[in-house]
Protein backbone atom coordinates (compact mmCIF):
# COMPACT_ATOMS: atom_id res chain seq x y z
CA UNK A 1 0.00 0.00 0.00
CA UNK A 2 2.67 2.64 0.53
CA UNK A 3 4.26 4.72 3.44
CA UNK A 4 2.42 7.97 4.39
CA UNK A 5 5.49 9.84 2.46
CA UNK A 6 5.01 7.88 -0.58
CA UNK A 7 1.17 8.39 -0.27
CA UNK A 8 2.09 12.60 -0.47
CA UNK A 9 4.02 12.41 -4.06
CA UNK A 10 2.69 13.73 -6.65
CA UNK A 11 3.86 13.49 -10.12
CA UNK A 12 4.11 15.90 -13.00
CA UNK A 13 3.41 14.42 -16.12
CA UNK A 14 3.65 16.38 -19.46
CA UNK A 15 3.43 14.79 -22.94
CA UNK A 16 4.98 16.58 -25.99
CA UNK A 17 4.70 16.21 -29.82
CA UNK A 18 7.81 17.36 -31.27
CA UNK A 19 8.29 18.17 -35.25
CA UNK A 20 11.32 16.43 -36.55
CA UNK A 21 12.89 19.90 -37.08
CA UNK A 22 12.40 21.02 -33.34
CA UNK A 23 13.58 17.95 -31.66
CA UNK A 24 17.27 18.91 -31.34
CA UNK A 25 16.59 22.33 -29.83
CA UNK A 26 14.14 21.13 -27.81
CA UNK A 27 16.50 18.40 -26.06
CA UNK A 28 18.77 20.95 -25.39
CA UNK A 29 16.13 23.39 -23.43
CA UNK A 30 15.24 19.61 -21.59
CA UNK A 31 18.19 19.01 -20.30
CA UNK A 32 18.78 21.80 -18.97
CA UNK A 33 15.37 22.16 -16.62
CA UNK A 34 16.20 19.10 -16.04
CA UNK A 35 19.56 19.80 -14.62
CA UNK A 36 18.08 22.79 -12.79
CA UNK A 37 14.86 20.79 -10.80
CA UNK A 38 17.42 17.82 -9.88
CA UNK A 39 18.91 20.46 -7.78
CA UNK A 40 15.57 21.60 -6.02
CA UNK A 41 14.03 20.77 -2.65
CA UNK A 42 11.18 18.10 -2.43
CA UNK A 43 12.75 16.29 -6.35
CA UNK A 44 12.36 12.35 -5.93
CA UNK A 45 12.97 11.51 -9.39
CA UNK A 46 12.62 11.93 -13.28
CA UNK A 47 12.18 9.89 -15.89
CA UNK A 48 11.67 11.15 -19.71
CA UNK A 49 10.63 8.30 -22.97
CA UNK A 50 10.54 8.90 -26.47
CA UNK A 51 9.13 7.75 -29.47
CA UNK A 52 9.14 8.37 -33.17
CA UNK A 53 5.87 8.43 -34.95
CA UNK A 54 5.25 7.40 -38.25
CA UNK A 55 5.58 10.96 -39.74
CA UNK A 56 8.97 11.31 -38.22
CA UNK A 57 7.99 13.57 -35.61
CA UNK A 58 8.49 12.64 -31.85
CA UNK A 59 6.64 11.66 -28.69
CA UNK A 60 8.25 12.95 -25.79
CA UNK A 61 6.97 12.01 -22.36
CA UNK A 62 8.66 13.44 -18.89
CA UNK A 63 7.76 12.62 -15.58
CA UNK A 64 9.31 14.26 -12.49
CA UNK A 65 8.05 12.97 -8.96
CA UNK A 66 8.20 15.56 -5.89
CA UNK A 67 7.85 14.79 -2.02
CA UNK A 68 4.73 17.02 -2.14
CA UNK A 69 2.07 19.34 -3.47
CA UNK A 70 4.17 21.90 -1.40
CA UNK A 71 7.31 21.04 -2.88
CA UNK A 72 6.17 21.10 -6.66
CA UNK A 73 4.62 24.41 -6.32
CA UNK A 74 8.13 25.39 -4.55
CA UNK A 75 9.81 23.94 -8.00
CA UNK A 76 7.26 25.50 -10.23
CA UNK A 77 8.02 29.23 -8.84
CA UNK A 78 11.54 28.26 -8.76
CA UNK A 79 11.40 27.45 -12.38
CA UNK A 80 9.41 30.60 -13.15
CA UNK A 81 12.29 32.41 -11.56
CA UNK A 82 14.77 30.89 -13.35
CA UNK A 83 13.15 31.46 -16.70
CA UNK A 84 12.63 35.04 -15.95
CA UNK A 85 16.21 35.31 -14.95
CA UNK A 86 17.92 33.63 -17.99
CA UNK A 87 15.35 35.65 -20.19
CA UNK A 88 13.47 32.30 -21.73
CA UNK A 89 10.02 31.93 -22.44
CA UNK A 90 9.11 28.91 -22.66
CA UNK A 91 5.43 29.68 -24.01
CA UNK A 92 7.13 31.19 -26.94
CA UNK A 93 9.96 28.45 -27.61
CA UNK A 94 6.72 25.96 -27.84
CA UNK A 95 4.93 27.90 -29.73
CA UNK A 96 8.16 29.05 -32.27
CA UNK A 97 8.54 25.23 -32.72
CA UNK A 98 5.57 24.22 -33.45
CA UNK A 99 5.51 21.66 -30.00
CA UNK A 100 2.25 20.57 -28.55
CA UNK A 101 2.30 19.83 -24.54
CA UNK A 102 -0.10 18.28 -22.54
CA UNK A 103 1.22 18.86 -18.96
CA UNK A 104 -0.56 17.42 -15.97
CA UNK A 105 -0.54 16.55 -12.24
CA UNK A 106 -1.00 12.86 -11.02
CA UNK A 107 -0.54 10.71 -7.75
CA UNK A 108 -0.07 7.26 -7.93
CA UNK A 109 -2.99 4.71 -7.55
CA UNK A 110 -2.10 2.69 -4.04
CA UNK A 111 -5.23 0.53 -4.36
Amino acid sequence: MGTPSENQQITFISKYLIPAASKQTFLERQHIARAFIHSLDGFVRDYAYERITETGDTEYITIATWVNEEAINNARDAVQAENLRTGFDRAEMLKRLQIQMEPGLFREDHR
